[in-house]
């Protein structure tokens, strides 16, 4: 049951990256202004489940100097990939000049959707309720995210078809990526230890050093209210999550 739950969860993950399509029938100015506040809430929902679930959850097994540690690592680790694989969340169609190398782009996000099925995978081994969170947050980042690789995709040079394929593609890494960490996870309850701080590590990079600047680039007012209001809905819809979800 367990397996079922990570796959699922997984391969509903790896559907994210068929969202582009939508943005083939939205007008520009549209779509820029559901991004913008999507991306207010992607962040609080990424501050949210990693300070609200993941830690509290690491810290009732563990010492906090390994938990801190870990976490620490994970934000050094996604700096890294961030730095060298060219590996940046974009999140504004067209417009990201960063991705100019398209395959790489494409084997940064496949690593990057590995190591998320890794993370659920890790989740729901721990509890149905960390999982069903850490799939939540990964899902409203991804929403963002792929809207911006598809536009990427399409800015490098890819037919739409084609830029939906590879992005898909890239996408089912996650499964793989979930299926080698529930086993790994399953023979080895240190990995358990290592990845969930870690990824409330890298929860915190992404919030804090892609997400929330992206928000500070909008000098209208509205829309800078707009999304510090979608930035705490974030927050405020993890910390119900906490309480609602099944344990």
């Amino acid at each position: 049951m367990e397996l079922l739950w990570i796959l699922a969860s997984t391969f509903l993950v790896s559907l994210i990256s068929l969202v582009g399509i939508f943005t083939l029938t939205l007008k520009d100015n549209l779509l820029h202004k559901i991004l913008f506040c999507l991306v207010g809430f992607s962040a609080g929902a990424l501050i949210g489940g990693a300070f609200l679930h993941i830690l509290p959850e690491c810290l009732e097994h563990n010492k906090s100097t390994i938990v801190f540690s870990y976490l620490i690592l994970g934000i050094i680790v996604f700096f890294l990939m961030e730095r060298y694989l060219h590996w940046r969340h974009c999140h504004e169609e067209g417009v990201c000049k960063t991705h100019a190398f398209t395959y790489l782009s494409l084997f940064g996000d496949g690593f990057h959707n590995f190591i998320d099925g890794m993370v659920i995978a890790a989740s729901f081994i721990v509890s149905l309720k960390l999982g069903l969170v850490t799939t939540l947050v990964i899902i409203l980042h991804e929403i963002p995210q792929e809207l911006g690789d598809f536009a990427v995709l399409i800015y490098g040079g890819f037919s739409k078809k084609k830029a939906l394929l590879f992005n898909f593609a890239s996408a089912l890494m996650a499964i793989i990526g979930a299926v080698v960490g529930y086993f790994i996870a399953d023979f080895s309850k240190s990995f358990l230890n290592f990845i969930l701080p870690f990824t409330a590590g890298g929860f915190i990079y992404i919030a804090t050093s892609d997400l929330i600047p992206e928000l500070h680039k909008e000098n209208d007012l509205k829309r800078s209210t707009a999304a510090f209001f979608a930035f705490l809905l974030g927050i405020v819809f993890m910390a119900l999550a906490k309480t609602l979800l099944p344990g």
